[in-house]
This record gives C-alpha cells, structure tokens and sequence, in this order.
C-alpha cells in the first residue's frame, strides 16, 4: 500500500505548515550573527514573532531549540492565540525598523 506524504508541520505552534512561500519563513535556531548554521521551516508568523519578543543574544544562548521558544513564558500568549488560526494565515504587515523593535514611542 502507498501512504501519502506527510504533511510537513511548524516546530514552534505544531501546527500543519501550508504549501505557500509567503506564508513560510527560514529560522536559523541560532542567529546567522552568533555562528548559527542549522536551520528549520516555520510559519512567517511565528518567525517574527520570535524576532519580535528576543534578541539575537539570547536566541542564541538560551532559546536555540523549538522546545526552548515553545516554552518560554513570552511565547505562551502568542502559541495559545495562533493555535485558533488557519495555517495559511499570513502575517501582519511589516512595522517600521527590524521587526518592528526600531519604532519610535510618541
């Protein structure tokens, strides 16, 4: 009997990842800036999330597994959020500077 291929899920939300570039993003689990090489497929959405919430340094020295970044307590709000949204989701747009931690208060 032939199975079908299975069908490639996000380290970080676990949830089925879509066939669609825009809707996926390369994380290096060690930032490219602190030697990283090895590499996985998430969603867009969870790659800028955890952009969003930690630094390089600490991506690097403490959350540079998908178990790391799914149990840190800055992730728990967010992974109980997308899990309640389709998996073809696309991003929010874009704020102003890298990941939006550039944007100046007013």
């Amino acid at each position: 009997p032939h199975c079908p291929p299975l069908t490639p899920i996000c380290p970080i939300c676990r949830r089925p990842l879509p066939d669609l570039a825009a809707a996926t993003d390369r994380h290096h689990w060690v930032p490219v800036s602190e030697g990283g090489r090895e590499q996985a497929v998430l969603h867009r959405i969870c790659h800028r999330m955890i952009h969003r919430l930690f630094d390089e340094k600490r991506l690097a020295r403490d959350l540079n597994t998908a178990e790391a970044l799914r149990t840190a307590p800055e992730m728990q709000g967010f992974l109980r959020w997308i899990a309640k949204r389709p998996p073809e989701l696309v991003d929010w747009p874009e704020l102003p500077g890298r990941h939006g931690r550039s944007r100046r208060r007013r």
